[in-house]
């Protein structure tokens, strides 16, 4: 029997999510493909009241990063603000079906309305849900297509909110581009979240804000986070010094770039910096299942006893290959660590 998904419901929680086109093929291959996904992940996000912290969206699969709000934030949502989300995800004719719904003059009426909405936002699995079939139908009709699109459910890490983890993930999720070896820096992919935030795009510079899990301004918080993607040698502006290629000398480039080697060293026991091992598949980020601080992963397994086999006594497993830092997850993984 397939298990839960991993969730935490009443409270602001992050997720990984991973989805992947069904037979792994390359359906998301067209720009014009991929800029659809994007601005649906945006407006999705905003009629689900989630937070998009980053995304990336290769050609067989689309990762996203995104924090849901407490419950009780969502419930005390105003009719106004209701009718907004609708209006910015339907069209006009739709959305004033739910309008006028919410405008009732029978209270059974509007209560429906307005629960039939909320059940469908602040939820991470909602969120993906109205994704993947917004976009299927989407991609249907525009191919001339029928049948499933996507593979299955969508795979998810819960994350702690904290700056060190966010980031980390965040990096990963932005590097998909780089360890494909469609481009050296993530900034020149256009269907990342990081990219979108160097090219001025506010909702996604608010997201690498928002990483840093406080009040911060936009300088600071690129500048430290170009430091998990690109490790210490990253420069601390906005674009690269001269002489160098994303604050990389050409010779750290050539180290960084050989990936089959940081590989070979990772799995047979070996340590490799994090700026090299972001750039190889790390599964820990994928199958995890819940990853942060040794105290947030056993806190966490202590709550869900139930969840796990009556022999195991903990729940972290640390995490190999590189300094992580704190970092552990919650699952053993059944494959080598890196891909």
């Amino acid at each position: 029997m397939r298990q839960p998904r991993i969730k935490i419901d009443e409270v602001p929680a992050v997720y990984h999510c991973i989805s992947r086109i069904v037979g792994a093929a390359f359906l998301l291959e067209g720009e014009r493909e991929k800029e659809v996904l994007r601005n649906q992940i945006w407006k999705v996000a905003d009629f689900c009241g989630v937070e998009v912290l980053t995304y990336c969206i290769m050609s067989n699969h689309v990762h996203v990063l995104v924090r849901t709000p407490h419950e009780d934030d969502v419930k005390a949502l105003p009719d106004k603000e209701l009718m907004r989300r609708v209006r910015r995800i339907y069209g006009k004719d739709k959305a004033e079906v739910f309008v006028n719904g919410l405008n009732d003059r029978d209270p059974d009426v509007r209560s429906r309305f307005r629960a039939n909405l909320l059940s469908r936002m602040g939820d991470v699995s909602q969120f993906m849900k109205e994704l993947k079939q917004r976009f299927s139908i989407w991609y249907n009709r525009s191919h001339r297509r029928a049948g499933t699109l996507w593979a299955e459910r969508f795979k998810s890490v819960l994350v702690q909110d904290d700056s060190f983890a966010l980031m980390t993930m965040a990096a990963y999720i932005d590097l998909n581009p780089v360890r494909a070896g469609l481009v050296d820096d993530p900034s020149q992919y256009r269907f990342c979240g990081y990219a979108e935030a160097m090219g001025g795009f506010r909702p996604a510079r608010k997201g690498i804000v928002k990483l840093m899990g406080k009040r911060s301004s936009w300088e600071s918080s690129v500048s430290r986070y170009r430091q998990i993607v690109f490790g210490k040698q990253a420069s601390p502006k906005l674009l690269p010094s001269r002489g160098t290629r994303n604050g990389f000398s050409e010779e750290r480039l050539q180290s960084a770039g050989d990936i089959e080697k940081a590989k070979e060293i990772m799995n047979t026991g070996g340590k490799v910096s994090r700026e090299e091992a972001l750039r190889c598949r790390v599964r820990y980020f994928t199958d995890g299942a819940v990853l942060g601080s040794k105290e947030f992963v056993q806190s966490f397994f202590e709550e869900n006893l139930d969840r796990f086999g009556a022999k195991r006594r903990d729940g972290p497993r640390p995490l190999k290959g590189s300094d992580w830092g704190e970092l552990a997850c919650i699952r053993d993984l059944r494959r080598e660590v890196f891909g």
